[in-house]
């Protein structure tokens, strides 16, 4: 972020007195930036943006992107100087400099509350028609998942194509994948990627919409993959395979390229194209991956779903995977649904056995030759204090210690994967691989090349101290296949991003979570199911953790509340999924947090774990409108252009500054200073749409976080057919002699609206923050 708003000072200040037709400095290496232009500001006697733009520079200039529809300008490979220049022409409003992106990475739909007979399934017809387009890696369209069969024609609202290219024919669209495309120009500019970089590499990459990598056919199948065939992943997570939304239609975008991630320039040229195409639902499960967010204005994700979410699509966005850490969580603009991740109740449990007879439980996807009971000499190579030899780096361990033996490798820095590969490179028979503290329990399965278990960072301190105390220390590694009905669950993945909100705190993010752990889902053909260069495996499914898998499972119901409720705004779909969202496991208890075995919170879960049973007919919805983003925006003090910047066109903010916690989020963050002392309160402003039974009477329910008074007026809210809109206020008080916060620094309750068959459910956060 901060990056970005030296570029857009620095271009702005420094370069003010150079003409706007400066020629280009060959001294300076090009780079791409992404121009916000004034779109009414275009001379009539241009016949499009395109001749426009070209037209303003004096020698051919290379513009990769036009953005006609989520946003206005292009993008271009100039020099720093070039770029200047341009950013001196009064029709251009801000500039930045593209970015490179990184991806955020079966029994689930079950877990949602999805059942064949009844409920949103069928109420939807399973998606039937709805598009679901996905900014990815792309497909590989010759899965099962993606089979046409028994499907209906293409929508006719459809406008988009399918692009060919390398392994890709029209013939791989169907009434399935009824689009795609792909996008390169961006990755291909980019200094280290392009010409000079070495541009795409033709040998482990297509040109061409098809799935070099994994993750988008995974993604896409897991959104809105067909179903009615047995899967599994060498035997694991054996079942019937199918998507959330089985029929839902697929547009597919590619953005996002084997080893070198995903550049905003064109992640944006695939959210214009998304809209115009007539996408309904958009699955981007992509952010940052630096731990930073940017501004609004400079965050081309943002900008690209603010556009999205205007035409009335859906937008869904992965949370990040940078937990358990505080302010973790990414993608943050209030018109995106952000998710972040939980479990299922479906494990691989694996199991350490010590020479001592101790038995310690971890995971694994390993399904190759076991080691069957036979004891082996077990070593720690971070037991010499090198760092690189305890994370099973690359040419860091010595063959004489390991040959022959179960290694221990500390999980971090390189693919967990990657470590078993190093281990037996250097002769060692098996791995144990152990997280550290900011992992704590968190575990994950994965499809390891040797025998290899999975601990936690106790288990794992427990094998470290036995070696310790044992030169002859030796031990075995059973496996034992899938099982279902694990109990608790959901729990919060460790790695799940967290709140709150590093951008505007008024604003709860996540928004809720989904399955994001250990999701069997399609794969590629192109790698095998650990993506290593040396996985020479081939696998129709694989199973992978991520909230890059949380967030398709909320794209894909999206998909069919659209369906069954085809005149809801994305603001209103987000609402029915946040407030029946559940807060207890399968045992009945609260959710917990797996990173340290405690009670989790809204900063861990949002406003709960995805229940699709009960947001098909969620009662009450709090919907906005374009004009309530506006607001916001005016709220946080982004002034008129700056605001258009995001919104295209001109806006005017009101003389009276609104409230930022005021919009009609389906959550409440209250924040008070530390400076203020004794009694002090704030209230916030709501408004709920009833789209359930005309006549509905609902009541509040208030549980008031701990040391803090709420009160609702009213406190009870009477609809009818000519009623269908009722607001309320909610004061929030606090003492600050009696507050106190928890670990997390915030105390958690709710509000509920009941009428006896729903329950209308928001978080309460409140908080304390120091004065600026």
């Amino acid at each position: 972020m901060a990056s970005l708003l030296l570029l857009t000072l620095f271009l702005c200040f420094t370069f003010t007195a150079i003409p706007f037709f400066s020629p280009v400095s060959a001294e300076l290496e090009a780079k791409t930036y992404i121009f916000r232009v004034d779109s009414f500001s275009k001379p009539a006697v241009f016949p499009t943006h395109y001749h426009w733009y070209s037209s303003e520079f004096t020698e051919p200039v290379n513009i990769l992107h036009v953005y006609d529809n989520v946003f206005h300008g292009f993008s271009a490979s100039l020099s720093p100087f070039q770029a200047a220049s341009v950013l001196q022409h009064p029709s251009i409003l801000a500039t930045f400099e593209d970015r490179r992106r990184q991806l955020h990475t079966t029994r689930s739909p079950q877990f949602l509350g999805l059942r064949n007979q009844k409920g949103l399934w069928s109420e939807s017809d399973y998606g039937s028609d709805v598009i679901v387009g996905v900014l990815d890696t792309g497909i590989w369209p010759e899965r099962r998942s993606f089979s046409d069969l028994n499907l209906g024609p293409v929508p006719t609202r459809w406008k988009g194509v399918c692009e060919t290219g390398p392994q890709f024919t029209s013939r791989n669209c169907n009434r399935k994948i009824i689009g795609a495309r792909f996008f390169s120009k961006g990755h291909e500019a980019a200094p280290g990627f392009g010409p000079i970089g070495g541009g795409i590499n033709d040998t482990v990459e297509f040109r061409s919409p098809r799935d070099a990598d994994g993750h988008g056919t995974h993604t896409a199948s897991t959104a809105a993959g067909r179903h009615a065939f047995r899967a599994s992943m060498s035997g694991y997570a054996s079942g019937i395979a199918k998507g959330v939304a089985p029929k839902a239609r697929l547009a597919v975008y590619k953005v996002c390229w084997k080893n070198s991630g995903c550049f905003d320039s064109d992640i944006l040229a695939a959210f214009d194209a998304a809209v115009s195409d007539g996408v309904d639902v958009i699955s981007i499960s992509i952010g940052g991956g630096d731990g930073i967010s940017s501004p609004y204005y400079l965050d081309p994700i943002a900008i690209g779903a603010y556009g999205a979410v205007a035409r009335g699509v859906f937008v869904s966005s992965s949370a990040g995977n940078d937990g358990p850490n505080g302010m973790s969580v990414t993608n943050l603009a209030p018109w995106l649904t952000t998710v972040g991740a939980g479990t299922i109740d479906r494990n691989f449990p694996a199991e350490v056995i010590l020479g001592d007879g101790r038995k310690l439980s971890g995971v694994s996807l390993y399904a190759g030759k076991p080691l069957n009971g036979k004891m082996y000499p077990i070593v720690y190579p971070g037991k010499s204090g090198v760092l690189s030899a305890s994370l099973c780096m690359e040419n860091s361990l010595d063959p004489h210690l390991v040959r022959g033996k179960i290694v221990i490798c500390d999980r971090g820095s390189n693919p967990r994967v990657a470590k078993g590969l190093v281990v037996s490179k250097a002769g060692g028979v098996g791995m144990i691989l152990t997280n550290g503290v900011s992992n704590g329990e968190g575990l994950v399965g994965d499809a390891h090349m040797i025998p290899t278990c999975a601990v936690g960072a106790n288990e794992g301190d427990k094998i470290k101290a036995y070696i310790s105390k044992n030169p002859t220390a030796a031990a075995t590694i059973n496996f034992h296949g899938t099982i279902i009905g694990v109990k608790p669950a959901p729990v919060v993945a460790s790695f799940s991003g967290r709140g709150p909100n590093g951008l505007n705190p008024e604003i709860l993010k996540p928004d809720l979570i989904a399955p994001g752990v250990n999701i069997l889902a399609a794969w590629t053909d192109a790698v095998g199911p650990t993506g290593l260069d040396l996985d020479h495996r081939k696998a129709e499914f694989n199973i992978l953790s991520g909230t890059s898998m949380a967030c398709p499972h909320v794209s894909g119901a999206a998909a069919l509340l659209k369906s069954a409720h085809p005149d809801w705004s994305p603001a209103a779909v987000r609402s029915a999924m946040m407030t029946t969202a559940n807060l207890v496991d399968n045992r009945l208890l609260p959710m917990t947090d797996e990173a340290t075995g405690k009670p989790a919170t809204p900063y861990d879960y949002g406003a709960g774990h995805l229940n699709l049973d009960l947001a098909l007919d969620p009662g009450l919805v709090y919907d906005l409108a374009n004009q309530d983003y506006v607001s916001f925006l005016c709220a946080i003090e982004y002034g008129p252009k700056t605001i258009q910047v995001i919104t295209k066109s001109a806006v005017n903010c009101p003389m009276r500054k609104p409230l930022p916690e005021n919009l009609n989020y389906p959550s409440i963050a209250a924040l008070f200073s530390t400076a203020t002392k004794g009694v002090s309160s704030k209230t916030f402003f709501r408004t709920v749409t009833n789209v359930g039974d005309a006549n509905a009477v609902y009541r509040v329910k208030i549980e008031a976080p701990k040391g803090v008074t709420v009160s609702v007026k009213p406190a009870k809210l009477g609809f009818s057919e000519k009623i269908r809109k009722l607001s309320y206020y909610v004061t929030i008080t606090v003492d600050s002699k009696n507050l106190v916060l928890n670990d997390s620094g915030a105390v958690f309750g709710s509000l509920s609206w009941v009428d006896g068959k729903h329950v209308v459910r928001s978080p309460i956060v409140v908080t304390q923050m120091s004065p600026l």
